[in-house]
C-alpha cells in the first residue's frame, strides 16, 4: 500500500507541475500577431 500512495504522490506532482507550467506560459507569454497571405490555387475552388 505504501507503494501505491507514492505513485500517487508522484503522479500528482508531476500533474501540478504540468499545470503550473501551462499556466505560466497561458499568463506571461503574449503571441506576436502579425499579417498572414496565403495563395490559394485556382483549381482548389472549381470542383
Amino acid at each position: 500500500m505504501p507503494s501505491l500512495i507514492r505513485l500517487l504522490a508522484v503522479l500528482a506532482l508531476l500533474g501540478g507541475l504540468g499545470y503550473g507550467a501551462m499556466w505560466a506560459l497561458a499568463t506571461y507569454v503574449q503571441p506576436h500577431e502579425r499579417e498572414m497571405s496565403v495563395t490559394v490555387p485556382p483549381e482548389r475552388f472549381a470542383k
